[in-house]
């Protein structure tokens, strides 16, 4: 199966020029989250700049330029550490953000790299047929969740 088929655009829509550029991830140390998307992920440093007391940077996956995740360090105070998932089904028993996505060709593969680079792997590959995809989730140093998802035939 082919990836989704959305709707019509909405072009009458007043919001018809809105796009997803970002998504941002507040935590206690820039340098450490940076050093770990780059090194663990082969992310590529965008831009950062300073937002008062904060340090900020805009991160994107190695061939990607139209997705970014901004990483939010610093401040005073500190951010509270996020909930220690240990597993996906623990983490849906809490509201608010939960993850951000990113396709893969495969997502076995793809784990199976980010474990040999030390990459804690929350929730094995499994198939959701429902949305014809295979999915796994791991987290960043600080335990955000992210998903992998490859389309599946």
């Amino acid at each position: 199966m082919a990836d989704f088929i959305p709707p019509a655009h909405n072009t009458a829509s007043p919001f018809a020029d809105m796009r997803g550029h970002h998504v941002a991830v507040r935590t206690p140390d820039l340098k450490t989250a940076k050093r770990w998307y780059v090194e663990k992920l082969d992310f590529r440093v965008v831009a950062e700049w300073d937002y008062a007391d904060e340090q900020l940077a805009y991160l994107a996956p190695a061939t990607d330029d139209h997705f970014y995740v901004e990483i939010l360090g610093g401040g005073d105070p500190s951010p509270k550490d996020v909930r220690p998932y240990t597993d996906l089904g623990d983490s849906l028993k809490y509201a608010g953000y939960h993850h951000f996505c990113l396709n893969v060709a495969s997502v076995d593969a793809t784990v199976e790299e980010l474990r040999a680079r030390g990459v804690t792997i929350v929730t094995e590959p499994f198939e959701l047929l429902a949305i014809s995809r295979r999915l796994a989730f791991f987290c960043d140093p600080f335990g955000n969740l992210i998903e992998l998802a490859e389309v599946l035939p």
